[in-house]
């Protein structure tokens, strides 16, 4: 089968579906890949790279939607684009079918095979890897905070120089989605101080493992919505979350919103009386504009100012660094393509039986099948019922696993014990009385050591007392000692020498070994 990728026609869109080291591999799963002539050079993929990856470069457009099997496409295709695909042809893309009725009727009317990337159950965790939205998002998050960087008048980090002192600029993240944590991530790095904001409590966690504060709502409301993202909170919410913004805005020298979900408009956050409360020279930069913005005085694709502030709408982000998110998307591409060929025969099978394969086919063979049912998630495993607590026994009739040694016990414990050490002073040799005691002492204080060290530090400590126990190497070195310096008498056979020399040599790797792994243990603990 030939799969046609066509150049992007909507006005500033950069990227390309299929980049040349991408195309090789579709070539080894045993498709023909025709690229029209110019689809790659915004994204710095020129036509003579695709032809030594193998493919074909077709310089008419309708060649490619007329004659492919199977057409990757980035944006959802124009009327004029879906008049020139083929019959019973086939799409993969952004399609949007909730925001697009019309051309859902036009794509169904040519019976064709619509694959949605958009449409992708992303509950799944074997869909990830064909998660475009995921990837496409996480690079307009980076984007955002470097166009807020260029808008921004200052430094991120503060810095303290002779010709005076530069405070850390104060970013403020509405929505801790995949973009709005790789927009957290950036903003850190380049040294602000970051704040962010969620419906789902649970990112809290993440948001400060990549160094923002979680700012939190005066309000108990669960936000976590299906298929990841979070879901339309009540209006008491949306109250108490608006006085948060309200403060927020104040205080913060940019503020980055992603609030945005499928098939509904964009959420109003910020509003024109909190963007006249922040100072001048702050930035906003909206990257929910494309569905008409999360501030009230966005404008989509363009960059304005208002009240002293510059507000950013560009709905083309990803598109700002083409090279990298063409990589991205097409990876996303190629695994979708190998779910669908597993036979790498260049054919590939719809089947609907598959879970992420269904979730994507918005249209199969002319018939619309979107929405699709729910996937069927693996059952969650019962949780094992509490064991009943046993009732403590009385006293006097025995006692539980649990329950301190009565005193007779104890004293028959002890009594026997006495009795040993007796037998052992009354008969051994006086040499061996003095080891075994060393011998005893040493499991005492080594039993009492180990049991009162928390168990995460169990590893580096036994790692150093290895390290210290080896002092057995004085007794390998007093034995191999005498045939250097003590008369023939003295010395031991060569047996006795020959363990002492082996003694010696383990006992030198359980020394360095155990310092070894204590110093790689800590270095763990250290930025």
């Amino acid at each position: 089968m030939l799969i046609g990728v066509p150049k992007e026609t909507l006005p500033g869109e950069k990227r390309v579906a299929t980049v040349p080291d991408v195309v090789e591999k579709l070539v080894k799963l045993g498709f023909s890949v025709a690229v029209e002539s110019g689809a790659g050079d915004a994204a710095n993929f020129a036509d003579d790279i695709y032809r030594a990856a193998g493919a074909q470069v077709v310089p008419i457009a309708a060649d490619i939607w007329g004659k492919s099997d199977i057409v990757f496409k980035v944006r959802p295709p124009t009327p004029d684009e879906v008049a020139m695909l083929r019959e019973g042809g086939t799409l993969i893309g952004f399609v949007w079918p909730a925001q697009n009725p019309e051309l859902m009727q036009q794509l169904a009317a040519k019976k064709a095979t619509v694959l949605a990337i958009d449409a992708l159950p992303r509950q799944l965790s074997r869909a990830q890897k064909m998660d475009a939205l995921t990837s496409m998002a996480g690079i307009s998050g980076y984007r955002a905070v470097i166009e807020a960087a260029n808008a921004f008048g200052r430094f991120f980090n503060g810095q303290v120089t002779a010709a005076g002192k530069v405070p850390p600029a104060k970013v403020f993240i509405a929505g801790a989605g995949v973009a709005g944590l790789a927009a957290i991530g950036t903003a850190a790095n380049l040294g602000a101080i970051v704040r962010a904001n969620d419906t789902r409590a649970e990112v809290a966690d993440q948001v400060k493992s990549l160094g923002g504060e979680f700012v939190k709502v005066d309000y108990e409301e669960e936000g976590s919505g299906g298929g990841g993202y979070a879901k339309v909170m009540s209006e008491g919410f949306q109250a108490a979350q608006r006085e948060m913004y309200a403060q927020q805005a104040k205080d913060a020298d940019i503020i980055i919103t992603t609030a945005l979900i499928p098939g509904k408009p964009a959420p109003r956050l910020i509003t024109a009386e909190m963007v006249k409360s922040m100072k001048p020279g702050s930035v906003i930069v909206d990257m929910a504009a494309e569905q008409g913005g999360n501030c009230e005085l966005c404008v989509p694709g363009e960059a304005v100012v208002r009240h002293g502030v510059t507000i950013i709408g560009y709905t083309d982000l990803a598109s700002r660094l083409a090279k990298q998110s063409s990589t991205l998307y097409s990876n996303n591409l190629l695994r979708l393509t190998e779910e669908l060929c597993k036979t790498k025969d260049g054919v590939i099978n719809v089947n609907m039986e598959d879970d992420a394969i269904r979730g994507l086919t918005v249209i199969k063979e002319g018939e619309v099948t979107w929405p699709a049912p729910p996937p069927k998630l693996p059952a969650v495993a019962p949780k094992p019922a509490a064991k009943p607590v046993a009732a403590p026994a009385a006293k006097g009739h025995g006692h539980g696993a649990s329950e301190p040694m009565s005193g007779q016990s104890l004293a028959i414990v002890f009594g026997v014990g006495a009795l040993l050490f007796l037998l052992v002073g009354m008969y051994a040799p006086a040499s061996f009385l003095s080891h075994f005691t060393v011998f005893v002492l040493a499991c005492f204080v080594g039993y009492m050591v180990i049991w009162n060290v928390t168990p995460s530090l169990h590893t580096p400590l036994m790692s150093v007392t290895n390290a210290i126990s080896s002092i057995i190497a004085i007794g390998a070195l007093v034995q191999i000692a005498p045939p250097l310096t003590g008369d023939a008498a003295n010395r031991p056979n060569m047996l006795i020498l020959g363990l002492a020399v082996f003694a010696l040599a383990l006992t030198a790797v359980n020394m360095f070994g155990g310092f070894a792994v204590t110093r790689r243990m800590l270095a763990m603990f250290h930025k």
